[in-house]
């Protein structure tokens, strides 16, 4: 038998990532072993004249990270990033068997500051964990918060490769300002991207199909673990999202399962499904979820973040919906077009209106404290307590979103 036969025969295959006239910032990768030989490198793409070694190279170190010695190797590139390759490399060699309990991780970016349990999260900005070509200038839409997402938005197949591409999208995009988010996926699954993704430090972990307490704890009770293993000492937090009616009945348990906990949010497509009706633009069919989910957010302390606005072409009822949301208790939303944050930022904002009272409120407090008076008035109104602490957060909120100088309004 020749050597080339024998190859054929104890060859393991792999291929990950796509290719094709529509495909942007990915590649298709297959890798077929070989007992004998060396690494054989076959590559396509536009840039190969500029950056054809730098790929190969590349790719050997790779191969060399996963201990794999002998393997042909095909890579048809539509302008993929580094951090790109070595996911898809890792995800073919893996499918074909090779590197079980290895890992090509690239050099990493430094982490941003870490995020605080309190921060500003008016906007939360979904993108797909398996299309690479999302991620690189995410940043620079402006959102709060940005989610790479390994759950609804990626097919059951291709679960393993997207896990493997935003974790290296972890260690290195730089997302600007926005709050590192995943949702992983549905427990037991998101147990083991947990496994991938921790170790790269995100800012918060979104749980989708949270029903029960229990599951928050099991989620929780592996972070640690993970981040222990790792010497990770930043805040991972988390967001549960409620989606069926159990889970919005357990709304407050789920909202103080755990101190990682720093918000709590609701998914109305899967929540109008457990209840078999439409979903509509009013949102009437939700209205007792969303309020009973905003209840039991501040009733933790932690805040309330509604869920997305699905029609992209109809900013009017975006801006409706997100001022009904305000008033109804919660500091931001899901959104899945960049067109739809500035929007969403517009209708969380408090008017000039409220801002000017509040800021004569919180003028008036500190004027009473600075004079040793316990009753605080403004002009012949004397102002209930409540009214002042409902001022100093709306004025501590509007100097978070940059709408009054810090050292306006109050106290530094």
């Amino acid at each position: 038998m020749t050597t080339l036969v024998a190859n054929k025969l104890n060859a393991k295959r792999g291929e990950a990532g796509r290719a094709g006239g529509d495909v942007r910032s990915d590649l298709r990768v297959t890798i077929e072993q070989r007992s004998t030989g060396g690494i054989n490198i076959e590559l396509q793409s536009r840039v190969a004249l500029y950056y054809g070694d730098s790929i190969r190279q590349q790719v050997r170190d790779v191969l060399a990270q996963l201990a794999i010695e002998h393997a042909h190797i095909t890579l048809i590139d539509e302008g993929a990033l580094p951090f790109v390759i070595v996911a898809r490399i890792e995800a073919a060699a893996k499918r074909a068997g090779l590197a079980a309990n290895k890992s090509a991780l690239p050099e990493g970016v430094p982490l941003p500051a870490p995020s605080t349990k309190d921060r500003l999260r008016r906007s939360r900005l979904y993108l797909p964990g398996n299309e690479p070509k999302y991620f690189i200038n995410a940043g620079l839409h402006a959102p709060d918060a940005v989610i790479l997402d390994i759950e609804d938005s990626v097919h059951h197949a291709e679960k393993d490769a997207a896990r493997l591409l935003v974790r290296n999208a972890l260690r290195c995009v730089d997302f600007g300002a926005a709050e590192r988010m995943v949702r992983i996926n549905q427990l037991p699954l998101g147990l083991a991207d947990l496994e991938e993704i921790v170790p790269q430090s995100p800012d918060l972990i979104l749980i989708p199909k949270v029903e029960t307490a229990a599951q928050i704890a099991e989620v929780d009770a592996a972070i640690t673990r993970i981040t222990n293993q790792h010497n990770i000492t930043r805040p991972i937090w988390l967001m549960p999202i409620l989606e069926s009616a159990l889970g919005i009945e357990n709304a407050f348990a789920i909202a103080a399962a755990s101190e990682r906990i720093c918000a709590l949010t609701l998914g109305l497509e899967d929540y109008t499904a457990d209840l078999g009706v439409v979903k509509t633009a009013t949102g009437a069919e939700s209205l007792y979820a969303r309020r009973r989910v905003a209840n039991a957010a501040h009733a933790a302390h932690i805040q309330a973040i509604d869920s997305v606005f699905g029609d992209v072409a109809d900013m009017d009822a975006l801006l409706r919906w997100g001022e009904a949301s305000r008033a109804m208790g919660f500091e931001g939303m899901g959104c899945i077009h960049p067109m739809q944050i500035e929007v969403i930022h517009r209708a969380f904002a408090p008017s000039q209106a409220e801002l000017d009272k509040a800021l004569k409120i919180v003028a008036a407090f500190e004027d009473a404290q600075a004079k040793g008076l316990g009753v605080v008035s403004l002009g012949s109104k004397m102002i209930d307590a409540p009214v002042v602490h409902r001022a100093i957060k709306l004025v501590a909120r509007a100097k978070q979103m940059g709408l009054i100088p810090a050292t306006e309004g109050g106290r530094q």
